[in-house]
């Protein structure tokens, strides 16, 4: 592979800048590469607390692997000017120095158009014949990640690809220190990917129109352009908004001409699945999500018999029924919250009991409040929204030890998330239980709640002592309990009447 060539002071800039972080956008994202390099600021939403944190928190990551290497030089800045500040990482590197801190190279593609911006946490010195001498360079890229991501590799090997305009010879490693481990990148692996890459994203940033906007959640909820793209995906009626809609079946869909709500909607399954290569349950998903929709009503499942799919045995009632919702940071590897929600369905009396982690060495102390809460009530299922509550539990049993058998505790754990995907199709953009709960009429005292800030609002309480803070996290956590009643009890409401009409049936 050849390089590229060196982007100096002697020459023009080009009319188009890759940066690494652009090139790690694209990777997630087209668009935001897109918004990025072109999109007006006022368009943007002020970033969330927990992504400051995430930012604050990368930082100090950085900060504590950089202090492992000595010595450690950095080249003078040249505010606006990448050649200039290209040239001061350079001399460095000719002078042969064993550390650079977020040196930034500059290399252009064969013609000039397109320039690449390089700047990693470390430039490392190893041995081995270069232009500079018998020394080159390779990367190091600190992440707060915990597993190598393909965005991380790949920009790994842009990092070397532009590095090579500067020392003639491309590094066949990069490093890459993670939260929990440290990576040898084996670049040679990267290459087709990385050109190919390149290609696009010369394609795509250079185009007249922006690339078409796609809302994903798990890619898209800390974008600080999400708002901007969901407005223009509700004013198009995008299917990216109907769950189960992937980019890559929304790709397949698109190749068959079913663009909108209404066009999937007039589907038959079995004939979307032979067309699409779906299979015939996602296509049946697909189909009546998109028929919920149109309709604004919830449609209920049904087997190849035409019965209903969830069983009375299944959605559990007692006299007394327990709702529980956990509130963790997953950074410092904390449970600090179990929040019991105690319903007495006979009188309609709602009892809420917070068991908190005032500080981190709490957590055990909490968790053997919960058992003695537990235990209190013997006969009572435990709700909860989604696997994560009864996978803590087991987590803390193993780690604290139990009162109870973990097994038998389990067994009355209820995943309502689970019961009500399995049961019908509703007309929402997620199975989120903030979605499910607002489309049945719940609300949330703070809107703006969620279990993100909720971690921002603990690391407040342990720096501050300020009561508020705890007391904000207890009050979203009684609404995320509330919440889940209110699903379950929907449910039940929904799903008694087809109850009755499969006991007629026989």
């Amino acid at each position: 592979m050849s390089p590229p060539t060196s982007w100096s002071t002697n020459k023009s800039a080009p009319q188009q800048v890759i940066e690494d972080s652009t090139l790690f956008t694209f990777l997630r994202c087209q668009r935001r590469a897109y918004l990025d390099t072109y999109g007006a600021e006022e368009l943007q939403a002020e970033p969330s607390d927990y992504l400051v944190k995430l930012k604050g928190d990368s930082a100090v990551h950085r900060q504590t692997i950089l202090a492992e290497f000595h010595p450690i030089n950095r080249p003078s800045r040249h505010a606006g000017d990448i050649a200039a500040t290209t040239q001061a990482t350079y001399a460095l590197m000719q002078q042969g120095v064993e550390h650079i801190c977020r040196g930034k190279v500059a290399a252009m593609n064969e013609d000039g158009s397109i320039g690449y911006v390089s700047q990693p946490d470390l430039w490392i010195k190893q041995p081995g014949s270069s232009w500079l001498g018998d020394w080159h360079y390779v990367p190091l890229d600190i992440k707060l990640g915990k597993k190598p991501k393909q965005e991380y590799q790949l920009t790994a090997a842009f990092h070397a690809y532009v590095l090579a305009a500067w020392q003639g010879v491309i590094p066949l490693e990069a490093d890459l220190r993670l939260r929990e481990r440290h990576y040898v990148i084996d670049l040679e692996k990267q290459w087709p990917t990385l050109l190919e890459l390149l290609d696009q994203c010369e394609t795509v940033l250079t185009a007249e129109q922006i690339p078409d906007v796609f809302i994903s959640r798990s890619r898209c909820d800390m974008c600080v352009w999400l708002n901007h793209c969901y407005d223009i995906a509700q004013r198009q009626n995008h299917l990216s908004l109907l769950p189960g809609v992937t980019l890559n079946r929304y790709r397949h869909l698109e190749k068959l001409g079913l663009t909108t709500v209404e066009t999937l909607a007039r589907n038959q399954p079995a004939t979307l699945a032979q067309a699409s290569g779906f299979e015939l349950k996602v296509a049946e998903k697909l189909v009546h999500q998109a028929q919920a929709k149109l309709s604004g009503t919830a449609i209920a499942r049904t087997d190849a018999n035409n019965c209903f799919t969830l069983s009375p045995e299944e959605l559990p009632s007692a006299p007394i029924e327990l709702y529980f919702d956990i509130e963790a940071a997953p950074d410092k590897d904390l449970v600090y919250l179990h929040g019991i929600l105690v319903v007495d369905t006979q009188t309609n009396a709602e009892t809420f009991i917070p068991l908190v982690a005032r500080e981190p060495e709490g957590e055990a102390n909490a968790w053997h409040q919960f058992q003695h809460v537990i235990a209190h009530y013997p006969d009572s299922p435990i709700y909860h929204f989604c696997p994560y509550e009864a996978q803590t539990v087991r987590r803390l049993a193993e780690r604290y030890g139990t009162i109870i058998d973990i097994d038998e505790l389990l067994s009355r754990f209820v995943d309502i998330h689970k019961r009500i995907v399995d049961a019908a199709t509703l007309p929402i953009e997620s199975y989120a239980l903030k979605h499910i709960a607002r489309w049945i009429g719940f609300e949330w005292r703070d809107s703006n709640a969620n279990g993100a800030q909720s971690i921002c609002w603990y690391d407040n309480w342990l720096s501050s002592q300020d009561e508020q803070y705890l007391n904000d996290i207890l009050k979203y956590n009684e609404d995320d309990c509330r919440a889940t009643f209110w699903v379950k009890r929907w449910l039940a409401n929904f799903a008694a009447p087809l109850w009755e009409e499969d006991a007629e049936a026989g």
